[in-house]
């Protein structure tokens, strides 16, 4: 959860079924979402066609807004240049969301809400990473699978401090998604801190085309399946059927569903994943409103899979991810592995004005089927497993050069990712000496890489990537998953 995007439909039920009455994607640029979560309910505002009353009898109406109409009659008469009408009323609504300090509720202008609208069905330009405002700050939630900004290295739970030299500090999800987002082979600097105390690092990354695909399935020789859900869009529920189908057809034995690094999505899209594994007639989802009235959403699964199936979670799994988790871990008996998961129980509604911008808020609660509420808490996995700690090694950026005599935290993770990838680079201290110099050689040699001793552009790309798929091969949380499986299938 670049983008952070969020997409919100409308749920309800008709005839036992669920409907989707409206959906929304906040596709924050590059997949920026502002923390795919998903809302209920998507109202129009809409004000009737009566006559307005006058702006006095509206004040005596409503005395409360006394001060608010105040300070705008003072700023309009007196300030000492002209001011701009909607700006003003533009900035008291935010401020009014801003003062719920609530990272999910936020105010969209004409253009953002227009961009939150066109990203429904059709993909996105940017890096693609969900985002979210935490403690006035950026926080990457997820990065999409496959996206520049998992290639890049980012990781959920890092800051982004500034775009392009231009801090963050303070802006809603929103605002940074209008400037991390751009065309396509476009680069964007951004500053990003791992960790609330860690020295920023720069990460240039080139924007590019997100994919709407978010199901990717793969039959091991085993007879496991693998499918990750990257998040949930219109089309998900749909894309896990067919893959499903496709993986019956090859003799699925078993599944491993990976929710890993999935910052959520449409609600309805989680409540019919959900069906497909919890028993029919169990709870799937309870939401509670600010009365504490709930309303239960319960299976309605017709055909059970079967086989044995594992869920994989972690830090990245957020909002919807974590329903589908909580569901199948509370209703269906079927068991998480990995770590705990984000920490979203909350559910936002998006209302527009007429003249095209909206409000987004946070309307209601979800619980889970045993009535838990998970929000900054997480789930915890049934087999709590972490990746190898070399997997959290920072990225390098293919634009610095690194050669003999440099000296740097990143010349430290350099040498760190060629110990990791079987590059002997000497001493791990940060300074690059004619060992790591001789180690760089040897990794250009085998790449077909220029061997000149220098870490820089395609080196740095090989290096990061033999690193990734030495990652892809240790993946430790889906070989306890394997192991599960197994266990289950004998």
């Amino acid at each position: 959860m670049d983008k952070l995007e969020e997409k919100k439909p409308e749920v309800e039920k008709e005839n036992g079924k669920y409907i989707k009455i409206k959906k929304f994607h906040f596709v924050l640029s590059i997949f920026f979402v502002i923390f795919i979560t998903a809302g209920i309910t998507t109202v129009a505002l809409t004000f009737g066609d009566e006559p307005a009353q006058p702006i006095q009898q509206i004040i005596q109406n409503r005395k409360e807004f006394n001060k608010l109409y105040s300070a705008y009659d003072t700023l309009k008469e007196k300030y000492f240049t002209e001011v701009d009408d909607e700006k003003l009323i533009n900035g008291a609504i935010n401020g009014m969301l801003e003062a719920l300090d609530d990272p999910y509720s936020d105010y969209m202008n004409v253009e953002e809400a227009k961009s939150f609208h066109q990203q429904i069905s059709s993909s996105f330009e940017g890096i693609g990473a969900e985002i979210q405002s935490h403690n006035s700050k950026i926080m990457i939630v997820s990065p999409i699978k496959g996206s520049p900004a998992e290639k890049a290295g980012l990781k959920p739970n890092d800051y982004i401090l500034s775009v392009d030299g231009k801090s963050l500090q303070g802006m809603s999800a929103t605002e940074a998604v209008m400037q991390i987002r751009g065309k396509k082979g476009t680069k964007v600097e951004l500053m990003i801190q791992r960790g609330e105390n860690a020295e920023p690092m720069k990460v240039e990354i080139v924007r590019d085309t997100i994919p709407l695909q978010t199901v990717y399935a793969e039959m091991r020789d085993d007879g496991i399946a693998t499918v990750q859900i990257t998040s949930f869009s219109e089309k998900t529920a749909d894309e896990l059927k067919d893959s499903l189908a496709d993986m019956q057809t090859k003799g699925m034995k078993g599944l491993i569903l990976d929710l890993r690094g999935n910052p959520g999505g449409i609600l309805g899209q989680a409540l019919e994943i959900s069906d497909l594994f919890v028993p029919n007639g169990k709870v799937v989802l309870q939401v509670e409103d600010r009365k504490g009235n709930k309303e239960i959403y319960k299976s309605e699964n017709k055909k059970e899979l079967g086989i044995p199936v594992v869920v994989l979670v972690d830090k990245g799994s957020a909002s919807a991810s974590e329903i589908v988790a909580a569901a199948v871990k509370e209703s269906a008996g079927i068991p998480l592995v990995g770590e705990k998961t984000f920490g979203k129980g909350t559910v936002q509604t998006a209302e527009d004005f007429k003249d095209g911008s909206n409000i987004k808020y946070t309307s209601a609660k979800w619980l889970t089927p045993k009535g838990n509420w998970i929000h900054k808490k997480g789930i915890k996995p049934d087999y709590e497993v972490k990746l190898p700690n070399y997997s959290e090694l920072t990225y390098l950026s293919p634009e610095q050069e690194y050669t003999i005599s440099s000296s740097s935290s990143e010349v430290k993770v350099a040498e760190q990712m060629l110990k990791e990838i079987g590059y002997n680079p000497g001493k791990v201290d940060g300074f690059f000496d004619e060992q790591t110099a001789l180690a760089i050689k040897k990794l250009q040699k085998d790449q077909k890489l220029t061997e000149n001793g220098i870490l820089s552009g395609d080196t740095t790309l090989a290096l990061m990537n033999e690193l990734r798929e030495k990652i892809q091969k240790n993946d430790t949380q889906l070989l306890k998953a394997v192991e599960i499986i197994k266990s289950q299938m004998k």
